[in-house]
């Protein structure tokens, strides 16, 4: 059963991920509402219906680009749609047609994230490009899964498969799912624990980053307790240095003093290409890891190790204390 709370933005912006699968939690005010947290912290609000005797469930929109109030008020319209009968498309379409339909409907991402995976679907996929989705059968997905190098990747792709073909039969150019009789591609996960210790070594190595933009924004990743997504799109109005609050998250002393003496000449605190905001700086971070001797620990990792670690409090004064108590235990 799904955790219930009132949703609001103070919690969601600090629900913990979950260490391996998905969390799910529902919201009191509107009990149709649910959100789905991923175990790289990505949050999205969606609903669920038993239809035919199949459970069907309809994604919002991520948090936060998609608020809590405007997740309320689409879930009636959604759930009235998804309960109407899907009409039977006897016209063919090519898998690259429908493809490009379900990247134009289904996806929301960033322009970079969006070219990344497009790129990895010409890749991948081209070999199915030019057949009718109707026609495409179990074994022709398993050709092309088979070619792919890499496990990870291969699972990857499995789902997006099986995303974009459940959505075939929601248009009504399908009848059935052939990635289901395909048997799910397993991964065996590296476990990385990051300790005390490593994050010491860490910080350690951030300060020596040459990039002062950089190395504001991996500071930030520990002093602000906030996932990297969220720390790369901070913007200077959203920090309120005479009540030390970054919105409704209290800052730590550490994380003030960094922010205050970076230059505010910009909308977004950290930039990254194109007059936009930092976006995935993983060759840096490639380089701040190896020279700190920890290799194996993400971004993610640092958010998970410290949200873990911090007494969570709903008096925002009171967590800002357990934020500076805990920074001090853990650098003193």
């Amino acid at each position: 059963m799904a955790h219930q709370f009132f949703f609001n933005p103070y919690i969601l912006d600090n629900l913990p991920s979950p260490e391996t699968g998905f969390d799910v939690v529902q919201d009191l005010s509107e009990p149709r509402l649910r959100m789905y947290i991923t175990q790289r912290g990505v949050k999205s609000f969606f609903v669920r219906k038993r239809i035919d005797g199949r459970d069907k469930r309809v994604i919002i929109g991520k948090y936060p680009e998609t608020d809590i109030e405007e997740a309320r008020a689409k879930v009636s319209d959604i759930l009235n749609t998804v309960s109407q009968k899907v009409p039977v498309r006897r016209k063919k379409i090519s898998f690259k047609s429908f493809v490009n339909i379900y990247l134009e409907h289904k996806v929301r991402r960033g322009e970079d994230s969006l070219n990344k995976l497009k790129r990895a679907i010409n890749f991948h996929f081209a070999d199915l490009f030019e057949k009718n989705i109707q026609d495409i059968e179990t074994n022709d997905l398993k050709k092309v899964l088979d070619n792919i190098n890499g496990r990870a990747m291969a699972l990857r792709m499995q789902e997006l498969l099986q995303s974009i073909f459940n959505y075939a039969i929601d248009m009504g150019y399908r009848k059935n799912n052939p990635v289901d009789d395909i048997e799910k591609i397993t991964v065996v996960r590296r476990e990385r624990k990051l300790t005390k210790s490593g994050l010491k070594k860490l910080l350690t190595a951030i300060k020596k980053e040459k990039d002062i933009n950089l190395r504001a924004a991996f500071l930030m990743l520990i002093y602000g307790f906030a996932p990297k997504t969220k720390v790369f799109k901070m913007r200077w109005e959203d920090l309120d240095f005479n009540h030390d609050m970054w919105g409704e998250m209290p800052l730590s002393d550490m994380a003030i003093l960094l922010l205050q003496d970076l230059p505010q000449d910009g909308e977004w605190v950290f930039m990254g290409r194109g007059r936009f905001h930092l976006i995935d700086p993983r060759i840096a971070w490639k380089r701040v890891v190896t020279n700190a001797g920890v290799p194996y620990v993400t971004m993610d990792d640092v958010y998970k190790f410290l949200t873990h670690a911090l007494i969570w409090n709903p008096d925002k004064d009171n967590l800002r204390n357990n934020m500076n108590d805990l920074l001090s235990e853990l650098f003193a």
